[in-house]
């Protein structure tokens, strides 16, 4: 399969950083705008501001406002955005190729991870789900970044990982999407849980401890949906939760300390926080756990954190004092 045009949906931070690594490794890439003026700034000054301030971007990245046909489609939107973002699409655009999918969360209402939600809207395309440590600047600077490329046909999948990588951008290829995806999502409900576990200066053990669980917690909920433990032994699982969970570049580990030095959802909010999925994800996923009848008190004690319900010391208090059991 031709593998030498990407289209990249979604012009944000992550959207901007894939656009570059694709030129990077050497492919066309053109990157879908809402506006003509911002695709203006991109073809003519190869900047986005908004997304990545004064980074330069490559000078064969191609910014537009119509869809085009491309032999790969890739789709940085945030989780919740995901089924409009397809819904602009022509299903027939995407028929047959494939479709990386690289945002990290679980649809608000109908609990479907996003490879689920391009099986509805685009029920031909081919899906992929990319994940692993990885922060949009680093990934847009060149900095060397290490992620996970999952698909379900094995020599496809190695394909496109070596059709996106470059000298420093590289994507490896596994088989387990549906792990490589749930760890995803999850991770940033755990980063929730750290960050709040850091601003109320409950110390670096108590996080370590809670990162030690999360990451149990985590494959339960994994072999639960159908995907493989040994997914998160990889970049995708103790990468990116080991990631998320201690670096306050993380949005996902910043919204949490802010909630664990005392401050509401709503007010963090509406001071215009950056957008971070573990928001929208924790209920899903406690939702989820519920139906897999899946013990996961870390993503319940986040569910009781954002709604206001308890304060991140009364829950680390009432996870320590569990009854006592043999680790797993």
């Amino acid at each position: 399969m031709k593998l030498e045009k990407i289209c990249v949906i979604g012009a944000g931070a992550w959207g901007t950083a894939l656009a570059q690594a694709a030129a990077m490794a050497g492919r066309e890439v053109v990157l879908m705008v809402r506006t003509s003026e911002h695709a203006a700034e991109i073809n003519d000054h190869h900047l986005n501001n908004r997304a990545l301030g004064t980074q330069a971007l490559s000078a064969t990245i191609t910014a537009q406002t119509t869809h085009p046909v491309a032999d790969c489609f890739i789709l940085a939107v945030p989780a919740q955005s995901s089924r409009a973002a397809l819904g602009d699409i022509d299903p027939d655009l995407l028929a047959d190729k494939p479709v990386v999918l690289s945002a990290k969360g679980l649809e608000t209402g109908t609990l479907q991870r996003q490879s689920e939600i391009l099986a509805d809207m685009a029920p031909d395309a081919i899906p992929f789900v990319l994940s692993g440590p990885s922060f949009a600047a680093d990934v847009a600077a060149g900095r060397p970044t290490a992620v996970t490329l999952a698909g379900d046909d094995a020599d496809l999948t190695s394909a496109l990982a070596a059709a996106l990588a470059g000298p420093g951008f590289r994507p490896y290829a596994a088989d387990d999407r549906i792990g490589v995806e749930l760890a995803g999502a999850l991770k940033n409900v755990y980063a929730l849980a750290c960050g709040a576990v850091e601003g109320a200066n409950l110390g670096a053990s108590a996080r370590s401890a809670l990162l030690a669980r999360a990451y149990a917690e985590m494959a339960r909920m994994v072999v639960a949906m159908g995907g493989s433990a040994t997914t998160l032994t990889g970049l995708a699982g103790l990468g990116d939760l080991t990631l998320s969970c201690t670096s306050s570049q993380s949005r996902n580990y910043q919204f949490g300390m802010a909630l664990g030095r005392g401050e509401k959802l709503a007010d963090i909010l509406a001071r215009g926080a950056e957008l971070a999925e573990g928001v929208a994800t924790t209920p899903v996923a406690r939702a989820l756990a519920h139906s897999l009848l899946v013990d996961a008190p870390l993503i319940s004690a986040v569910n009781q954190l954002l709604d206001g319900h308890a304060d991140i010391t009364t829950i680390v208090a009432g996870l320590m004092a569990r009854p006592l059991k043999r680790e797993e």
